[in-house]
C-alpha cells in the first residue's frame, strides 16, 4: 500500500483510511507517522487533524487509542476546535475508567498486591493481562494518557458546558479511586470546574455579604486570590488585597507570583475549607454556593497562578448584598471552628 501525502496531514489522511478500513498493518504504519510528523504540523494541519483523528478514535484498537487522544488533545492546544474534538475524546475517557474499575476489582480477586504503575501507552504486560483481561489491563495502563487528553478538551468552557456525562465521569474516577488508592487530582478538578456559577461570599468581620459569579476556577488557590482582589482590591472590606500581577496570573496571565492569604474560606457550618480543594467543595444553601470569609488564622504564602494554564478563570462581583439579604444567608451560618495545620 502506497502512503499519501507526507507530513501530519498525510499522516491523518492515511492512519483515517486505514482505521475506517480496519487495515491493522496500514495503520500501524500510520500511527507511527503520525507521532513522527507532529512536531513538524503546520497550523492548518493541526486544525483539520484534530477533528478528524477524534472522529475516529472510536475505532482505534485499545492499546494506541489513547495516544492519538493525546494527540488530539495537543491540537487542541494548539487551537483545533475542542467542541468537535470533546465528545471523542470524552467517550474514551469514560471506556478507560470503565476498564480501569473492572481492572481494579479484577487485580483484588486475583491476589491483590500493589497496583502496577502506568506506562506510556503501549501494550500492557503479560502479567496485567493474565490477571484483569486485555482491554481492562489497557484501560488501567493508559489512565495518564486520557487524563492528559480530557484535562485539554475541559480548559474550553464551551466543553464544560457540554459535557453531559460529567458526572458519570466523575463515579467512576471515584469508584477507581476507591478501588485503587490511585489519584487523578487534575482530571477530578477539571470535572469539578464551575462556570457562571453563583456565590455569596459573607466577610464576618464587616458583617457583609456579596453576591459574585465564578468561572473557569481549578482550585481554591486562585479563588481565594481572586476573591480577594474582587472584595479588597475593590474597596468592599478591609485586608491585604493581591497586587495586580498576582490577580492577573489567575485569571489569563501566564506564570506564577509569590501571594499571602487574605482570608481563612469557611464553610456555613464552621469547617475550613481548604485551599487545596475546588470550589464545587463548598456548600449549596437554598439552591446557591455559601461561604463565609474569616480573618486568616495563620500568615500563608503560595504561588498564585491557575492550577489549569489553558484555563481562564474569573470571579466576578455583581453586587453587595442589602442588609436584609445579608442577614438572611447569616441565619445559615455557624461560628468559626479552629484552624488547625
Amino acid at each position: 500500500m502506497i502512503f499519501g501525502k507526507a507530513g501530519f496531514g498525510g499522516a491523518v489522511a492515511d492512519f483515517e483510511a486505514a482505521v475506517s478500513a480496519q487495515d491493522a498493518k496500514r495503520s500501524g504504519k500510520a500511527f507511527i507517522r503520525l507521532q513522527e510528523t507532529f512536531g513538524q504540523a503546520r497550523e492548518a494541519e493541526l486544525l483539520d487533524g484534530g477533528p478528524r483523528l477524534a472522529a475516529v478514535l472510536e475505532q482505534v484498537p485499545p492499546a494506541p487509542r489513547a495516544v492519538v487522544a493525546v494527540l488530539v488533545g495537543a491540537c487542541v492546544e494548539r487551537g483545533a476546535d475542542a467542541e468537535r474534538c470533546a465528545p471523542g475524546v470524552l467517550a474514551g475517557l469514560r471506556w478507560a475508567l470503565e476498564q480501569a474499575v473492572a481492572f481494579a476489582d479484577a487485580w483484588a480477586a486475583t491476589g491483590g498486591g500493589a497496583f502496577p504503575a502506568h506506562d506510556d501507552g503501549g501494550e500492557p504486560g503479560p502479567e496485567l493481562v493474565e490477571r484483569a483481561g486485555f482491554e481492562a489491563a489497557v484501560g488501567w495502563s493508559t489512565l495518564p494518557q486520557w487524563e492528559m487528553a480530557a484535562v485539554a478538551m475541559l480548559n474550553h468552557p464551551g466543553v464544560r458546558r457540554g459535557a453531559g456525562s460529567r458526572g458519570d465521569a466523575l463515579r467512576l474516577l471515584g469508584a477507581v479511586e476507591r478501588a485503587s488508592g490511585l489519584e487523578l487530582k487534575s482530571l477530578a478538578h477539571a470535572l469539578l470546574v464551575l462556570d457562571d456559577e453563583p456565590l455569596v461570599a459573607l466577610h464576618r468581620a464587616s458583617g457583609t455579604g456579596y453576591l459574585l459569579r465564578v468561572s473557569g476556577i481549578g482550585d481554591n488557590f486562585q479563588l481565594h486570590t481572586l476573591l480577594a482582589d474582587a472584595l479588597i482590591g475593590g474597596g468592599h472590606v478591609e485586608g491585604r488585597a493581591p497586587s495586580p500581577q498576582e490577580a492577573a496570573v489567575c485569571r489569563e496571565t501566564p506564570g506564577q507570583v509569590e501571594t499571602v492569604g487574605s482570608f481563612d474560606l469557611v464553610a456555613p457550618d464552621g469547617e475550613l475549607i481548604w485551599n487545596e480543594g475546588a470550589p464545587a467543595d463548598i456548600p449549596v444553601v437554598d439552591g446557591v454556593r455559601l461561604l463565609v470569609l474569616d480573618e486568616p488564622s495563620y500568615r500563608r504564602t503560595w504561588p498564585a497562578g491557575r492550577f489549569f494554564p489553558g484555563m481562564r478563570g474569573d470571579v466576578l462581583l455583581e453586587r453587595a448584598l442589602d442588609p436584609e439579604e445579608t442577614e438572611r444567608w447569616y441565619a445559615h451560618v455557624s461560628p468559626a471552628k479552629n484552624a488547625t495545620g
